[in-house]
């Protein structure tokens, strides 16, 4: 099979900090247009996992592909441009701009707009308009002209996914992007999330595992920085193997933390 008919592939990734292995080996393949939700326990490397694939890490040895293009050891703005965009655990954004500032700082160069002195915003109707259709995709139209500063979590989150997609990627990381929130505010955004990223391909760390099986279309399991299992929810709840290392005694301690019994 060509290596082209997937998204993102990783091959044979490892990444080592000093004599310490935190991904060894990971093997991946993700087809466009698929939902993955990335699971493990803490410390088993999913944030570096990520930042392998959006190029804040090069790996040690091993390729990552995005539609068949090596992007491995790529500086992130140049993998940025190839069409992959991912949002951060802790909200990065520009506080004392207005929520439709920071959506047009993401679609400006991806329009093909560079500084020039001479040239008013205002006047960028096609970055404006963009900018626009975003609002109303993460349901922030009537935040237009806030400040970022003043939102609240959840609409900061919305604007942080809001920020990531606005540059058109058809690749989208997200990490943890429903951390903090309550379930009343984590049932809108999973909503949400299915929204924007419709007909592109997602990949997610979550760790409810109610997120994960609400979203996801395929589940990869990484423990100590090996993908154990990559497979749809049913069969992934079902792997003995993922149970043992993980699964079963997560979702034990969410039903002990919600009163439900063993």
């Amino acid at each position: 099979m060509s290596k082209s008919e997937f998204a993102l592939e990783l091959l044979d990734v490892h990444k080592r900090f000093g004599k310490s292995e935190i991904i060894r080996g990971a093997q991946l393949q993700v087809r466009p247009g698929e939902r993955i939700a990335i699971i493990g326990p803490n410390g088993a490397g999913k944030s570096t996992l990520f930042n392998l694939i959006s190029g804040r890490f090069a790996p040690s040895s091993g390729e990552i592909r995005l539609n068949g293009a090596r992007i491995d050891g790529r500086k992130p703005y140049e993998i940025s441009r190839l069409g992959l965009s991912r949002s951060f655990q802790v909200s990065n954004l520009f506080t004392r701009l207005s929520v439709f500032e920071n959506i047009r700082c993401a679609v400006l160069w991806s329009m093909g707009y560079r500084y020039a002195f001479w040239k008013f915003l205002a006047d960028l109707d096609d970055a404006n308009d963009r900018a626009d259709r975003v609002l109303e995709m993460i349901k922030l139209d009537k935040k237009r002209d806030v400040l970022a500063t003043n939102l609240t979590y959840a609409e900061a989150r919305a604007l942080e996914i809001g920020i990531t997609i606005a540059g058109g990627a058809e690749v989208v990381l997200l990490d943890e992007p429903t951390a903090g929130m309550s379930k009343s505010e984590t049932k809108r955004f999973i909503q949400l999330i299915r929204e924007v990223t419709e007909g592109k391909t997602l990949l997610t760390v979550e760790h409810d595992m109610g997120v994960v099986f609400g979203l996801a279309d395929k589940i990869a399991v990484l423990v100590y920085g090996e993908v154990i299992a990559f497979d749809t929810p049913e069969a992934v709840r079902a792997n003995a193997r993922v149970q043992e290392a993980y699964l079963g005694s997560v979702l034990a301690e969410q039903q002990a933390a919600a009163g439900v019994p063993a």
